[in-house]
């Protein structure tokens, strides 16, 4: 399969959620989009993993260091001297300036607020909008996924229902989708 022609900046706030994190890198895994990040996102969501509790220091390092192992491409770098031209909420414009230098189509974030203003040919989508047009190409594809997802949560097991109803705390529309698709 050929990677997806399209490329898409994961903000900090959507590799927080565990099950979130896990079904975006699955995507990107599964070549159904081009993952871009930058070093200030992911030190961003380490910084959230620890400072919430959620993770030790040593494990949300460890949770980085895989990432980028298994995702060598996806780092943006030089984007640095485009923050300040960006028109976005302060805080997120570096986000916005990796996008731009990446290229990107899409940003996703769980905050549409902050990037209301963006480069022309550029959109912000919540993980939901996101996931459900990552679902509407390939259904079949993205049910398989999801299914190797729960199969590969062992500690607890996880059943594929169990996973759905994790998942639409974020993603409702995705797993309406996705459960309209398994009842056929």
């Amino acid at each position: 399969m050929f990677p997806a022609p399209f490329i898409v900046v994961l903000d900090a706030n959507v590799l927080f959620p565990f099950t979130l994190r896990d079904t975006l890198l699955r995507a990107a895994a599964a070549d159904l989009y081009q993952l871009r990040w930058s070093a200030q996102i992911l030190d961003e969501m380490e910084r959230n993993l620890v400072s919430t509790g959620t993770m030790t220091a040593p494990k949300a390092k460890r949770l980085r260091a895989i990432m980028t192992r298994e995702f060598p491409d996806a780092e943006v770098k030089g984007y640095e001297p485009l923050i300040s031209g960006m028109k976005n909420h302060e805080k997120d414009r570096h986000v916005v300036a990796a996008a731009v230098k990446a290229g990107a189509q899409v940003v996703t974030t769980s905050n549409l607020r902050d990037f209301a203003i963006l480069p022309e040919g550029m959109e912000a989508q919540s993980p939901d909008h996101f996931l459900t047009n990552l679902f509407d190409l390939q259904p079949a594809l993205f049910v398989d996924l999801l299914r190797e997802q729960a199969r590969d949560l062992v500690n607890p097991p996880m059943a594929l229902d169990e996973l759905l109803d994790r998942l639409a705390r974020v993603a409702p529309e995705l797993v309406a989708a996705v459960q309209d698709r398994l009842a056929e």
